[in-house]
Order: C-alpha cells, then structure tokens, then sequence
C-alpha cells in the first residue's frame, strides 16, 4: 500500500495532506472476514461522524428524524354556524424542522405522517360539532365531538395518518359546527385545544 506498511495487527498510511498517520486496526479473530467497499465515491461514516447522513441517503422505510411540532392557541376562534372555520394554533411548543408557521405544517421530508386535531369549545349547546383536517386547504378528514370535558365544555378530536410530499404539501386544523342555535367558541388552552403531527415513515 503507498505510504504505508502492514502488518498482522494493523495498516497504517500517511495522510493525503499534513503529518498524520491513519491507522486502520482489525479485530482480534480466527475467522476469516471480508470488507467490501461499494463501487461509488462517498464518505465513510464511523460513530464519531456526525452531521453527514441524510433523510435521502436512508431507506424508504425509515423515519429518520423527520419533522415533528405540537402547537396549541393563545386566542380564542368562533366557530361559526355550518362553516369550516381555521383555528389559530399560533403557540408551539416545539418544531422540530422550522416547518410550521401560521397555523400550517408543511413537512420538509415526503412521507406518512401521524396528525391529530384536538378542540374543546367553552359550553355544549347540544350541536355535534367536529375536529377536522384540511390538506392544501381542502377537507380531508374530520372527526365527531368525543365526551363532555366540563360542566360546560365538550371536546372533538381527530387522529389519522396523512402523506405529504414533504416540498408543496401541507395541513391545518379545522373545525365545523352543525346547524347551532349559537356559536360555539374554542377555548385557548395548550391542554385542551392542539395540533401535533410527527413523521412516522419516510416515503
């Protein structure tokens, strides 16, 4: 090998530049084992590398660390009679890949992700009313009103798996409220109202 010699312990070469001594050392074993190296030019990873893969460079079954965020509102939002109303989630908690922003998640990472809507309204005035999510500002999916929460809330939640094609792709939580004799209002609380979703399996 150039610049360097082996021996049964270890193979040791110079460095393409400066001083240093590179110093490959094999494990201590009576079987014989074969290392093969792929026909491409690339980075050899170790355990100290750090920063160097991908989402693109895994397997179209692993999640990686794709994007995550859970938001939850610091204002109220009318639900108005038999109308699709968006709510502000404008509180996050966290956001894992800076990809949400003004009540909308759109996901850097194309893929399958697990959302879930939840609304409480301040009083129940006997109307089914609904979570809902809506996908590059369409319906896509909704789901009906769950149990009284207090005396004078009721919640309605929604959890399902979406694809988002992690460039133009995006969802944001709605609500509907079915033909009210009065508007029900959601309540501005990170523990009653919110809005998560997290990657659970690359596309």
């Amino acid at each position: 090998m150039a610049n360097g010699t082996l021996a049964a312990s270890q193979i040791e070469m110079l460095s393409q530049s400066g001083t240093g001594i590179i110093t490959i050392t094999p494990p201590a074993t009576n079987t014989n084992r074969t290392l093969t190296l792929p026909d491409a030019t690339g980075t050899v990873l170790t355990t100290g590398s750090t920063a160097v893969v991908s989402q693109a460079m895994l397997a179209t079954n692993v999640a990686g660390n794709g994007p995550a965020f859970s938001a939850y509102p610091s204002t109220t939002t009318t639900l108005t009679a038999n109308t699709d109303v968006k709510v502000t989630f404008d509180v996050e908690l966290f956001d894992t890949a800076n990809c949400f922003s003004s009540s909308r998640f759109t996901p850097n990472v194309a893929g399958y992700y697990s959302v879930n809507v939840c609304l409480q309204v301040n009083f129940w005035n006997g109307n089914i009313f609904s979570a809902q999510i809506y996908k590059n500002g369409s319906f896509y999916q909704n789901g009906q009103t769950a149990y009284p929460q207090t005396v004078g809330g009721v919640r309605a939640s929604i959890s399902t798996l979406v694809y988002l094609n992690g460039t133009t792709d995006y969802i944001e939580g709605y609500g509907y409220q079915y033909a009210a004799t009065s508007n029900n209002v959601v309540v501005a609380n990170s523990g009653a109202t919110y809005f998560t979703a997290c990657l659970v399996r690359a596309a």
